[in-house]
């Protein structure tokens, strides 16, 4: 008897075996010869992990020669085609999704601090959707154009488009994703990507039956909004965290009127004024932490510079971004996320100067954009953490507040392991 279970239970084994081979024979035959080049057999480092994942390249404008880079990472669960479909942008403008929302924040993975290896994230968004990184606009991480005056001429309305292209040419690629529900989410700068490319795709759907991109609603975190608005709330901000002195935030105050995308001299001094002498060496986006500073050996990219609208926002590691170049800058992580085969004649970087320094039409608020997408019936959460100065709390509430909404649920304390978190 003890040999027949023995049998029954070989038997059976192989049973399974062959079904799983089979399901995963399946599955591969089910990709698209697109799909398969895209297809990541695994990163350089990468643990093992339980969903699929994919990169390359969608050209969005043929004549210049500007594609754009994507990684896909499927939801880590038995149905991935059950979850819907998420977009992440970062802001600056000019950083990288790849760096940062995939690498720092809400993506799988983590990356050593040597760059040698990945380790997995446990609250990485893929637990719940389908997560699309988009490094956008081209000139951005891997993203690329071949007509150089592309990186002195971008702003919001061409990278708008360029996304929307972007993603009707990724569900041709993939239209196991046309129809799934739909979100668009980022950070920072991305307050100006993301509720444009909702506008965007809610214009193209009024105009096409039956649309493939099922937008749903959109996310947003510390989020650029309205310009007065915004820069109202982080002076307030820097003097209620004592930051800057009384004399430097009624200066500011006295000198500046936030109502146009330029300001005066005597504005720009008196706020520069507060950076080099008052803010010392803190992390702005993350001000209660340490910093990245030269004393640590470490560095401090240029990420203020000409406008306090022009922002991104980092992790709790002031530093985590370079172990991002190390590992991207590796060939093998290229050719394994089918990365940089055209041979771009830079290294990748988390951020780019070049697209922040020379970006040209930035819309002045984003309030009637939100009115606009709000009365259509969109879902929308606008979220913003209390440490960051760039893009502070203080900044959102103050623009939400002129959108004059009805509150349905009053203030509340959040409570996690007993304690209340106020965020």
């Amino acid at each position: 008897m003890g040999g027949q279970r023995r049998k029954i239970s070989n038997d059976m084994s192989l049973l399974v075996m062959c079904l799983v081979l089979a399901s995963i024979f399946t599955t591969t035959l089910s990709l698209t010869k697109e799909q398969e080049n895209d297809r990541i057999i695994a990163l350089p480092g990468q643990p093992k992990v339980t969903f699929s994942q994919f990169s390359g390249y969608v050209t969005v404008h043929k004549k210049h020669g500007r594609a754009l880079f994507y990684w896909l990472t499927e939801a880590a669960t038995h149905n991935p085609q059950d979850k819907p479909l998420v977009l992440w942008l970062n802001g600056g403008p000019g950083c990288s999704s790849i760096a940062y929302g995939a690498s720092e924040e809400i993506g799988p993975f983590r990356i050593n601090k040597t760059g040698a290896s990945l380790y997995l994230n446990k609250y990485s968004w893929n637990k719940e959707a389908n997560i699309l990184f988009l490094e956008s606009p081209a000139g951005v991480g891997f993203s690329y154009t071949n007509k150089s005056s592309d990186l002195k001429d971008t702003g919001d309305k061409r990278t708008a488009r360029d996304a929307l292209m972007f993603l009707k040419k990724w569900m041709s690629r993939f239209p196991q994703y046309k129809y799934r529900d739909f979100y668009i989410s980022g950070e920072s700068y991305a307050g100006h990507y993301v509720p444009q490319l909702a506008k965007q795709i809610h214009d193209y759907n009024k105009n096409h039956p039956n649309p493939i991109i099922n937008l749903k609603g959109f996310i947003v975190g510390n989020a650029v909004t309205d310009n007065k608005y915004d820069n109202i709330g982080t002076i307030a901000y820097w003097w209620t965290h004592s930051i800057v002195s009384d004399k430097t935030y009624k200066s500011i105050m006295d000198s500046c009127t936030f109502t146009s995308a330029k300001y005066t001299k005597k504005c720009d001094d008196a706020i520069n004024y507060a950076w080099s002498n008052e803010f010392g060496e803190i992390d702005q986006y993350s001000i209660y932490t340490p910093s990245c500073n030269r004393s640590s050996g470490n560095y401090t990219s240029k990420r203020l510079k000409n406008s306090l609208v022009r922002r991104r926002t980092s992790g709790y590691d002031p530093c985590i971004e370079r172990n991002a170049e190390k590992y991207y800058n590796r060939p093998d992580v290229q050719h394994a996320m089918h990365a940089n085969y055209t041979g771009i004649s830079y290294k990748w970087t988390a951020c780019s100067d070049e697209l922040l320094e020379n970006w040209k039409d930035s819309e002045f608020s984003m309030l009637p954009t939100y009115k606009e997408l709000i009365a259509a019936g969109y879902r929308i959460w606008v979220f913003s953490g209390d440490t960051d100065s760039v893009v502070p709390v203080t900044a959102t509430r103050f623009s939400l507040s002129h959108l004059n909404l009805t509150v349905k649920t009053q203030w509340y304390p959040w409570y996690i392991k007993g304690q209340v978190i106020k965020s």
